[in-house]
């Protein structure tokens, strides 16, 4: 799953030009939504990764546990904006495709989502904070 920045720039541009307001669309398991403010306000992108990056560590599959990876480099947000409570913290039940935190990369808003059910046990990653590729951010009990 890859986001093509030169295809991503061309449809904001496009937007701008035709001064849509609002825009969603998905294809291989990225969704997109752009939503513009009044003329001349920035731009603002979403993209959920369908499928993060979810890795077993040897010792966490045996106590049916799953790692939380990032799939990418980026800044770390445990929450949709500074003055709101986490998506998640240690003891939270989580279901499948629920958002888990957030990671910036290239001005980009990407919501991290569980892939399976179950209870928060670790959260590795520290709001505001820059994770790298294949960094644990949570651990999950599956469900």
């Amino acid at each position: 799953m890859s986001l093509d920045l030169d295809k991503l720039g061309a449809l904001l541009d496009l937007l701008a030009l035709k001064d849509i307001a609002e825009f969603e669309h998905e294809e291989s398991g990225v969704r997109i939504r752009v939503a513009r403010g009044a003329r001349g306000a920035p731009v603002s992108v979403v993209a959920p990764v369908a499928a993060p990056a979810i890795a077993p560590s040897p010792d966490s599959t045996a106590h049916g546990h799953v790692d939380v990876t990032s799939p990418f480099v980026g800044s770390f947000y445990s929450a949709p904006s500074p003055d709101a409570p986490p998506f998640v913290e240690v003891g939270s039940v989580v279901r499948s495709g629920q958002t888990l935190c957030i990671i910036e990369a290239m001005k980009l808003m990407n919501e991290i989502e569980a892939e399976c059910a179950g209870t928060v046990v670790e959260v590795f990653a520290q709001n505001g904070k820059n994770v790298e590729f294949g960094q644990k951010l949570f651990r999950i009990k599956k469900a």
